[in-house]
C-alpha cells in the first residue's frame, strides 16, 4: 500500500497513487477563548479520495495517520469533516 506523506507546510497528509492524490487537510490554530481547554488545536476539515482510488482504504489510512500525529503533538483534536468525525465517535 502507498505511503502517507505529511506535508506540514501545506497542512495536509497525502497518499500518491498512479498520478492521483488522496488528501486529508487540516488547520492549526490557537484558541485562548476556550476556558475549559485553551491551547493549540487541529481541525481536520477535509478528506478527499479521487473516484478511481476509492474502496482501497486510503481515507481511513490518512485519518488514522493524521490523528496519531495530532495526539503525539499534544493538539486538541476537532473535526469539521464528517469522515474524521466517525473516528472520533461523533455524529
Amino acid at each position: 500500500m502507498s505511503e502517507v506523506i505529511h506535508l506540514a507546510d501545506e497542512s495536509r497528509f497525502v497518499i500518491n497513487v498512479d498520478g492521483a492524490q488522496a488528501v486529508l487537510a487540516y488547520e492549526l490554530y490557537e484558541d485562548q477563548t476556550a476556558a475549559d481547554s485553551p491551547g493549540r488545536r487541529c481541525n481536520f476539515n477535509n478528506t478527499y479520495v479521487p473516484p478511481e482510488l476509492r474502496g482501497r482504504g486510503l481515507a481511513e489510512k490518512l485519518v488514522r495517520r493524521g490523528l496519531k500525529w495530532a495526539k503525539a503533538e499534544g493538539l486538541e483534536i476537532e473535526a469539521s469533516c464528517w469522515y474524521v468525525q466517525k473516528f472520533l465517535g461523533k455524529k
